[in-house]
């Protein structure tokens, strides 16, 4: 085969994309990639680089041990190929691959109905989250050329084609203009693989990513793409996954164009559009330029061994992938942008949730939400995060028509409906459900109604004290004995049983609401339950298992309690929702026990969540990150946190740590029955997938505690011969 003829000119347009794919929705992935490659094609761009697994979606997980998976990856892509995603357009898709009987996580890049080669990945991604090797093979074969890949025997029918290059393969030019590939995790490794293809001469590299949302990460990631332009020159594309593709995840886009250490493209981080494509026209003489700028840069590059370089024979025959001389067609290169637009955690705490929210919403079939809503900060900011759902919907909708045909779906309207507010649209889809007691406040049940009726809910107020009696009335009538709560001179045992009925009858009723409010308001569907217990309250198992924390989804699941009130606040503002300030400045309260003898009614409610767990919110968030982020045990954390937590004496902090240890070995039990929760915290206690930690401790420490106190020991016998002197 030629190699490419690229013309006398030097300008580029290349295009990147985020998708919203789904696990094993195998033809709407399709439809998705292919809509993005005609976007590519319609902006003039003659590259197109696509997110990591896109064809099969991320989230597989042990799907990828199934022999269909790899079936049906084929069958999409021969299918785009089929419609023309290819034609005239240098295609880079992301796929499983099985290679001599091993599976690899793979760059497919196509080009004119032809597959030129199969780049498979060479660092996966095995932290937090990601169980790459469980699926994958990272691929160790230095040699780029000298293996092929035989093709499915319906591939070969229908593309007219029998093999393939595999390896780390690169597209290269008779003029010296190529592209390459990186996949996510290989841009973090410490030896990137960019760098190696940067001092080998490719000019464009295209990265596409399976990266997940969590909180203050997107700077990092973006940092680092900038970073690898600045320092080796050349053009980086990033492509992401963005939404839930059926799990715990949310992907956040954030698809990017930079060169040169510039950023030229940005696409939104949260959105519910299904497709977003950016793209970006570059002169490749600035890259040229650049990189001979850099003395070191070329001292290196030419220590490179070539010996291994792709041969010419694996390249194609191309139209030029530059759009022609500058100076004849006054083509404009597209300038770096001002900076880049990075959400601030409050605002990540928000629309990360409701994107994730809408997906999960519009693909499980239900009609709508239905939300235990106490007026406390928790329930308040889920409450919160839909109506975030519903005003990015009611964006959207009018230019969207998949976000609209959706929002008519599941409001069951008619094909020419779009919502004119978010509250129009609230009101079809979210429910909230006041379930008050003789000891719930005034205040509280004034503030979930005035929340509800800011955002449009459907709002209801269930007493539900009947239930309570008639459930202690059930026990009495079995064991002769009627439990009494302490401040009435009751054990601590009946004290507990007393708030956990309570709860757990508010987990029950939201379901029996969750089931017939539709019925009752004429409409078809079912609800999904959302639950609104913090980070920190699983972390320090300050919960009832099965209780009202016990639901379908829990948005807030990992999400501290101080990024929460920040977050209202942030909402208060952006949705003009001045109740949420209210209840940010609420202290947290549980209500399940009756007020103290001679309180105000008007005054908040005198069980505080802080006084009860013997630790602040605050500092629930220290041995959070330092547990799991940190990876500190009792002893390390309690050295740790006698630096940092100076204002206290060395037996203070050590009572503090001992103290959540042993709440944390007692509780630990309830993180398996954890309901699923948006993953935004890199500390989260969700012992189902991200925090691999057992759930049976000796919860008395004994050694652990033993030399936490020699060491407290011989602190305060240093501080007392200090002082002597």
């Amino acid at each position: 085969m030629s190699d490419f003829a690229f013309g006398n000119g030097s300008l580029v347009t290349v295009a990147t994309c985020t998708l919203n794919q789904w696990a094993l929705d195998f033809d709407g992935n399709m439809e998705r990639s292919l809509k993005s490659c005609q976007m590519a094609k319609e902006a003039g761009a003659s590259y197109r680089l696509g997110p990591e697994l896109e064809l099969s979606g991320y989230g597989c997980e042990d799907h990828f041990f199934e022999q269909d998976t790899f079936a049906h990856c084929w069958e999409s892509l021969v299918e785009l190929l089929e419609k023309g995603a290819s034609d005239d357009l240098v295609s880079d898709f992301g796929m499983p691959v099985m290679y001599k009987g091993v599976r690899y996580n793979c760059r497919v890049v196509c080009y004119n109905r032809k597959i030129l080669f199969v780049r498979p990945k060479t660092a996966l991604a095995d932290g937090g989250n990601y169980r790459e090797s469980r699926y994958f093979t990272a691929y160790r074969n230095a040699s780029v050329a000298d293996e092929e890949l035989l093709l499915p025997n319906f591939v070969q029918e229908r593309l007219k084609q029998r093999t393939c290059p595999f390896g780390l393969a690169y597209l290269q030019s008779n003029d010296n203009v190529s592209i390459g590939c990186e996949s996510c995790e290989e841009l973090w490794t410490p030896n990137a693989t960019h760098i190696d293809l940067a001092l080998r001469g490719v000019e464009i590299i295209g990265n596409g990513s399976g990266s997940h949302h969590e909180l203050r990460k997107l700077d990092n990631r973006l940092e680092l793409m900038v970073n690898a332009t600045r320092k080796c020159g050349g053009v980086y594309l990033y492509s992401n996954q963005r939404g839930c593709d059926g799990g715990r995840l949310y992907f956040d886009g954030g698809a990017i164009i930079v060169c040169n250490g510039k950023v030229l493209a940005q696409a939104p981080q949260f959105s519910v559009s299904d497709v977003t494509v950016i793209t970006a026209t570059v002169d490749l003489d600035d890259v040229r330029s650049y990189r001979a700028s850099i003395p070191s840069f070329g001292i290196q590059a030419a220590q490179v061994n070539r010996k291994s370089e792709i041969a010419n024979d694996y390249c194609v025959d191309c139209p030029s992938l530059r759009l022609g001389h500058a100076s004849l067609d006054r083509t404009v290169v597209t300038t770096p942008n001002e900076g880049l637009r990075i959400s601030s955690p409050e605002e990540e705490c928000c629309l990360g949730p409701a994107c994730w929210l809408w997906d999960y919403l519009r693909r499980s079939g239900a009609a709508g939400y239905l939300l235990p809503l106490s007026g406390g900060a928790d329930s308040s900011s889920v409450c919160a995060i839909v109506s975030a759902m519903c005003h990015l919907v009611v964006e959207a909708a009018p230019n969207d028509p998949q976000v609209a045909a959706d929002a008519r779906r599941i409001c069951r309207q008619p094909d020419d409906w779009l919502p004119s507010t978010p509250q129009e649209l609230a009101t079809h889809v979210l429910h909230t459900i006041f379930m008050g007691t003789e000891n719930s406040s005034e205040k509280t049940t004034s503030r979930a109604k005035r929340l509800g009726q800011a955002v449009g809910s459907y709002h209801l107020s269930v007493p539900i004290d009947l239930m309570v009696n008639a459930v202690i009335k059930v026990f009495s009538h079995a064991t002769d004995r009627r439990p009494q709560f302490e401040s009435n001179g009751g054990s601590m045992a009946e004290d507990l049983a007393l708030q956990n009925i309570q709860a757990r009858l508010r987990m029950v009723t939201a379901y029996l609401f969750a089931q017939l409010v539709p019925w009752t308001r004429s409409r078809t569907g079912f609800l999904l339950v959302l639950g609104s217990a913090n980070v920190d309250e699983g972390l320090r198992g300050y919960m009832t298992k099965y209780d009202c924390s016990s639901a379908d989804l829990n948005p807030i699941g990992a999400i501290s309690k101080g990024d929460l009130k920040r977050m209202l606040l942030w909402a208060s503002e952006r949705f003009s929702l001045p109740v949420l300030s209210e209840i940010a400045g609420a202290p947290p309260t549980a209500e399940l026990r009756p007020q103290t003898k001679g309180s105000n009614e008007d005054a908040e409610h005198s069980q505080l969540d802080e006084d009860e767990m013997g630790m602040s919110y605050e500092e629930l968030g220290w041995f959070g990150r330092l547990r799991k982020i940190s990876r500190c045990g009792p002893v390390s954390m309690y050295r740790k946190l006698l630096v940092t937590w100076d204002h206290l004496s060395p037996s203070q902090v050590a009572e503090k740590v001992k103290r959540f240890f042993f709440y944390y070995g007692i509780n630990r039990h309830k993180m398996c029955t954890l309901t699923p929760s948006y993953h935004a915290e890199g500390y989260s206690p969700d012992d189902n997938r991200f925090d691999l930690r057992q759930f049976l401790y000796n919860s008395k420490w004994p050694r652990q505690f033993r030399v936490i106190d020699e060491i407290v020991q011989r602190q305060e016998a240093a501080s007392k011969d200090k002082k002597e002197e």
